[in-house]
């Protein structure tokens, strides 16, 4: 199955994707890090208010495969996280570019989402191309 990946997106190295949404970024995991996981059972997000880092681990994301960091793509404060997605993991596989989304972030520093990859770069990154 060939995986998609929305040219409307970010992408950081360790799979999490990058969405403007006004000032703000909506968060979550590539399509391909989902595929990886296979089915996930838990997904666990820090409450609003709580500062990331870029680069530093903000919550989990359990399969029954494993149990996966989700790391900061880049810096800012959470101003909300994905209830749905806590109520329902399943929702980050429906769905993972729009309603399976996990953190909403007001960026520190927005410059830092031009340091990451875009979609064609990050699609010749995962499939190898």
């Amino acid at each position: 199955m060939a995986l998609h990946f929305p040219g409307d997106c970010r992408y950081a190295d360790s799979h999490e994707t990058v969405k403007s949404d006004g000032e703000l970024v909506r968060i979550g995991l590539s399509a391909f890090a989902i595929d990886q996981l296979g089915d996930i059972v838990f997904v666990e997000l820090p409450e609003p208010g709580t500062s990331l880092s870029q680069g530093r681990s903000f919550g989990t994301v359990e399969s029954v495969k494993a149990v996966e960091e989700v790391i900061a793509p880049i810096s800012g404060t959470v101003e909300a996280r994905n209830d749905a997605v806590l109520a329902s993991p399943e929702e980050l596989q429906n769905d993972p570019y729009g309603e399976g989304w996990l953190v909403l972030v007001r960026p520190s520093d927005p410059a830092q989402i031009d340091t990451l990859m875009d979609a064609a770069t990050y699609s010749a990154k995962v499939n190898g191309h």
